[in-house]
């Protein structure tokens, strides 16, 4: 029978010390992970955390889907079924950086940085016109050696920051600063307009609209604006063969059904396909070389047939809980300029979906406009998630926290 080991004292003592390091270590650990981030995570408020929460899951749900849409496609022309996902993976990891980044910055030099990027911008995408590449009859893509950037895609940030600096003290600033700004965003307008890229250029003013309404501009103004861009978008499809050919077919796709009805109607075989419940992850059809741009402009198609009405109608209320969620923001901000920036980001990041879904299923003329998060593509992603990154900036800044005496005291 063997005998209970005996606890000395000096057993007591390292066991005691053996705690004391581990706890030790547990708080280097935990304060390591605090300075990292601008506010000590408690003191986040609800929205940011909720946000931050929702965006690591749309990313990682959009990684899949994308997985699904686009594996059949790329292991027949590229030879490796993961060739989208690992490319995609990779401005995956880039884009959060930018998150992280935009999280970990000033609004302040963030809206001081708008205008010359604005600017810079603008410049990019005339450039695409001289020497960008060419696809599908538009040009809206710069070639940097192995990297496709896509300007009109990447600007939309700084148009939301710009429009809050021009609209939050609208009534203050001079008429010059007014017409210098206004010339600025109608030319970028008319320059997507030109590549042609009628789907951005439509997004950009109906954003620049919502903005300068939710800042107060006179009815009067807004109306007449309203008129002009919908005459411009006008005069834009009647110069256009392609864009005109794009509105007939979405007005009667099955006039032409091998022809240009025919990405609709593949989409709206593969979205009646779904049915309630959907087929199944990684079994839909449609996607087998049927449905054209599955991976990018009508991915929507391919996940209501693997998720059906149910998933479908789950994807909407995502989108709407992050709508209500930038809300929030909007209405806990200090400033006139965080309550527009917050109000930009969630409307691009939103309306840019809602409008994605609207094309798959038939409500709008197609266009090519990627789903944010969940679309193949690097430059949209690093566009929506330092979107994503500036509004949970606004929701941290809200606490009055940030860079003040308070943060100071709580910290020691």
């Amino acid at each position: 029978m063997s005998c209970p080991p005996v606890i000395t004292q000096d057993n007591h003592q390292l066991r005691e010390k053996t705690s004391v390091r581990h706890i030790a270590k547990k708080q280097c650990q935990d304060s390591f992970w605090q300075s990292l981030l601008p506010l000590p995570w408690e003191l986040w408020p609800a929205e940011a955390r909720l946000l931050l929460t929702l965006i690591g899951f749309w990313c990682l749900a959009g990684l899949f889907v994308l997985g699904s849409a686009s594996w059949w496609v790329a292991s027949r022309e590229m030879g490796d079924g993961a060739y989208y996902i690992k490319r995609q993976l990779i401005w995956l990891i880039a884009s959060w950086s930018i998150l992280y980044l935009a999280i970990s910055t000033n609004l302040r030099r963030w809206l001081r940085l708008a205008g010359p990027c604005l600017f810079l911008g603008c410049l990019l995408v005339g450039l695409t016109m001289i020497v960008g590449a060419t696809v599908n009859g538009a040009s809206r893509w710069l070639i940097v050696g192995p990297f496709q950037i896509q300007p009109s895609e990447l600007v939309k940030p700084f148009v939301v920051l710009q429009a809050a600096n021009l609209f939050a003290h609208w009534k203050r600033i001079s008429s010059d600063q007014k017409i210098f700004w206004l010339v600025m965003f109608t030319s970028l307008l008319i320059l997507i307009l030109r590549q042609p890229n009628l789907s951005t250029a439509a997004l950009t003013g109906i954003l620049l609209w919502l903005i300068a309404l939710a800042s107060g501009v006179r009815y009067l103004t807004l109306i007449t604006t309203a008129f002009s861009g919908a005459l411009l978008g006008t005069i834009s499809i009647l110069l256009n063969q392609y864009q005109k050919l794009r509105v007939i077919s979405f007005l009667n796709p099955w006039e032409d059904p091998q022809g240009h009805g025919y990405q609709l109607i593949q989409s709206l075989l593969a979205i009646g396909s779904g049915g309630w419940l959907g087929e199944g992850y990684g079994l839909s059809t449609q996607k087998l070389q049927y449905l054209p741009i599955q991976s990018t402009d009508f991915i929507y198609a391919v996940f209501a047939e693997e998720f059906g009405f149910v998933g479908s109608l789950m994807l909407l209320m995502l989108l709407m809980l992050f709508a209500f969620l930038g809300l929030r923001v909007a209405l806990g901000c200090q400033s006139n300029q965080a309550k527009l920036v917050a109000i930009g980001c969630s409307t691009l990041l939103v309306g840019q979906a809602i409008m994605n879904v609207a094309v798959a299923s038939g409500a709008m003329p197609t266009t090519g406009l990627p789903f944010p998060m969940v679309s193949y593509g690097g430059n949209s992603l690093l566009a929506s998630l330092l979107l994503s990154g500036l509004l949970i900036r606004c929701s941290l800044e809200s606490t009055d926290l940030l860079g003040g005496i308070k943060l100071h005291k709580l910290r020691r």
